[in-house]
């Protein structure tokens, strides 16, 4: 798999989770899904992303 499927916007997170940008942003700026800065701008690893769903699956609240 190529780098560009291994770490994800904040654009393509809410996509892939079928949720707004702006919801996306509060769970990754409140430390919910987790996620790292370069410059100004956030990415998501998508093994992080899917532990995050993992997580939910086994009934952790957000």
């Amino acid at each position: 798999m190529g780098l560009d499927k291994e770490i994800m916007t904040v654009t393509q997170v809410a996509e892939y989770l079928q949720l707004s940008e702006m919801s996306t942003y509060k769970l990754v700026q409140n430390g919910k899904i987790p996620a790292f800065k370069i410059g100004r701008h956030w990415r998501v690893k998508k093994e992080d992303l899917n532990e995050f769903i993992e997580r939910l699956k086994n009934g952790e609240r957000i």
